[in-house]
């Protein structure tokens, strides 16, 4: 599923989009509950937190900085049942793109 909001052409209809170095250091490390804020989460999820989801997950973890944790095969299945995407590439870019246009304002 891709989001409903295409970045690309949203970016091309703003004159006032700023440069990638001006919203994002290249050596600055992101926190993964920052690509998958609470808004993302529930609105593509049945889950309100990154956090609450990963706990959710068949894993012994019950945070988003233990995910490694989760084997790859069961996240991609627990991702398809309790998520609006196949997999969890799908999901991944998905939050990277709400995380991009939150970045740029484009919401």
């Amino acid at each position: 599923m891709a989001l409903e909001t295409d970045l690309e052409a949203v970016a091309t209809q703003r004159e006032d989009v700023p440069d990638a170095g001006d919203v994002y250091d290249a050596d600055e490390e992101i926190p993964i509950t920052d690509v998958f804020d609470d808004a993302f989460v529930r609105e593509h999820t049945e889950f309100d937190s990154f956090d609450e989801m990963v706990a959710a997950s068949p894993s012994d973890t019950d945070s988003a900085a233990d995910l490694e944790m989760v084997p790859h095969g069961e996240w991609d299945e627990f991702v398809a049942e309790t998520t609006d995407f196949a997999d969890e590439e799908e999901l991944v870019m998905a939050a990277r793109d709400h995380w991009v246009a939150k970045r740029l304002d484009l919401y």
